[in-house]
C-alpha cells in the first residue's frame, strides 16, 4: 500500500508562486507514473504534471511554461513548482502514483492518491 502526503498549498495572489511537495511514505519503486492532478469545485479531476522514473515528463496544456515537476529520488519526494499562478489554477491538488506510464496524465482509478492540498489564487 502506497501512502502519499501533500504539502505546500495555500493562498496567493495572481502572478505569485507556490511549491507543492509530495512525500511518498512507502516504497514506490514499482511505480512508473507519478504526478500532480487537480480538481476545482464542479469540475472533473485533471492531470497537471506527471513524470516517470526515467525522467520523461508531460504537462497539461494550461500549465505548460508555468509549472515544473521534479523528483528527489533519495528522499522519495515529488515536487510541483508553480509560477505565474492564475485564479483558474485554484483547486485541490493531489499527488498520485500509478504503475504504468502510458496515459499517466489521465486520472486513473488504479492509482494511489494523496489527500490533497488546497491552492487558492486570488485576482
Amino acid at each position: 500500500q502506497v501512502q502519499l502526503q501533500e504539502s505546500g498549498g495555500g493562498s496567493v495572489q495572481a502572478g505569485g508562486s507556490l511549491r507543492l511537495s509530495c512525500a511518498a511514505l512507502t516504497y514506490t519503486d514499482n511505480s512508473n507514473c507519478m504526478g500532480w492532478f487537480r480538481q476545482a469545485p464542479g469540475k472533473e479531476r485533471e492531470g497537471v504534471a506527471v513524470m516517470n522514473r526515467y525522467g520523461s515528463v508531460a504537462y497539461g496544456d494550461s500549465v505548460k511554461g508555468r509549472f515544473t515537476i521534479s523528483r528527489d529520488v533519495v528522499k522519495n519526494n515529488l515536487y510541483l513548482q508553480m509560477n505565474d499562478l492564475r485564479p483558474e489554477d485554484t483547486a485541490m491538488y493531489y499527488c498520485a502514483i500509478a504503475r504504468v506510464w502510458p496515459g499517466c496524465l489521465n486520472p486513473r482509478a488504479d492509482a494511489y492518491w494523496g489527500q490533497g492540498t488546497q491552492v487558492t489564487v486570488s485576482s
